[in-house]
């Protein structure tokens, strides 16, 4: 409802006051409850183990099918109505998708996790992942995503303008971002199962790098885009499945929710910073470069950062018998 009620605002906004309330605060606030933190969260409690991050996959990949469907449809309609009347459509749109979360509602007979602990408190579950070294790498990462993600999102677009390329472009890129990474979460969801989730992160982080390299340093055509469209998406949100795979094989699923929307407020932090930075850095430089190798560098980092993260079960007190 706060998403829907924002997406009206940002259309009737007529003051910057106005738009940072609908378009920052109340998008904001709606996305972070109907994030993957808390799709994945229930898909981690109702579902077995064997099947944990393989769905974990799946729900990425279906977040990425919306993207590649709604990017280019958002073109559409502003070419066909106008800006004001496609933030209404995609309102109603929000409203109609209300009732599906009626799925993720857990089983009034399921039991609960108890690898936490049964008396395990809100302040213990996060003081034992902040203590929690390999917690700490995982978040640190994390923040990268975001960082590149969030970048790549909302600035491509008008890098490929900038560099002489129509606004259709941007938006078919953004949609094939979207359409890769169903096949790149699924695999990274499905390989979680097969192989150390923390050799995959770090490869997906490295390889992201590279992408976005050889992307700058070739020159930029409508070919190049989709190339590079079709790259980036593979490597996109694929970070997900095996990250919240590791939190939930750390410490279970009793607090899992929470402790992967905290790893999530890193990743949000690391986007705040791309999105911001890239406007800044660009009106001061009139280029794009330095935040690009910004996100080469912080890409390579991300990868050496989670090499050391150890796949296992929080170590925990066992409490005595009576």
């Amino acid at each position: 409802m706060l998403y829907a009620l924002g997406l009206v605002g940002m259309a009737y906004a007529s003051s910057q006051g106005a738009l940072i309330l609908s378009a920052g605060f109340l998008i904001g606030f709606g996305l972070a409850g109907t994030s993957f933190t808390v799709v994945i969260g229930a898909f981690g409690k109702l579902l077995p183990v064997s099947w944990r991050s393989l769905s974990f996959g799946i729900g990425t990949a279906a977040s990425s099918f919306g993207q590649f469907l709604f990017s280019p449809l958002a073109v559409g309609l502003n070419e066909s109505l106008n800006w004001h009347y496609t933030l209404m459509v995609f309102a109603v749109i929000v409203l109609a998708v209300m009732p599906l979360s009626l799925a993720l509602a857990l089983p009034r007979d399921m039991e609960a996790d108890t690898s936490a602990g049964p008396t395990q408190s809100v302040g213990e579950a996060l003081r034992e992942a902040l203590r929690h070294r390999s917690y700490v790498l995982l978040i640190l990462g994390y923040f990268t995503c975001g960082f590149q993600v969030f970048f790549i999102t909302i600035h491509l677009p008008a890098y490929l303008v900038d560099r002489g390329l129509g606004v259709d472009i941007g938006a078919w890129t953004i949609g094939l971002i979207g359409l890769f990474n169903i096949v790149g979460s699924i695999s990274a969801g499905y390989l979680g199962d097969k192989m150390p989730k923390r050799y995959i992160l770090a490869a997906i982080y490295f390889l992201r790098s590279l992408a976005i390299l050889a992307f700058i340093l070739v020159p930029v055509s409508p070919l190049t885009s989709m190339i590079f469209g079709a790259t980036i998406g593979l490597l996109w949100l694929s970070t997900i499945p095996p990250t919240q795979a590791l939190v939930a094989l750390m410490f279970g699923t009793r607090w899992l929710t929470m402790l992967a929307g905290l790893a999530f407020f890193s990743h949000q932090v690391g986007g705040f910073l791309g999105v911001w930075l890239g406007g800044i850095l660009y009106e001061r430089t009139g280029s794009y470069d330095v935040i690009w190798y910004l996100t080469i560098l912080l890409g390579f980092l991300a990868a050496a950062v989670n090499l050391p993260i150890v796949e296992k079960p929080v170590a925990r007190p066992v409490a005595a018998s009576a």
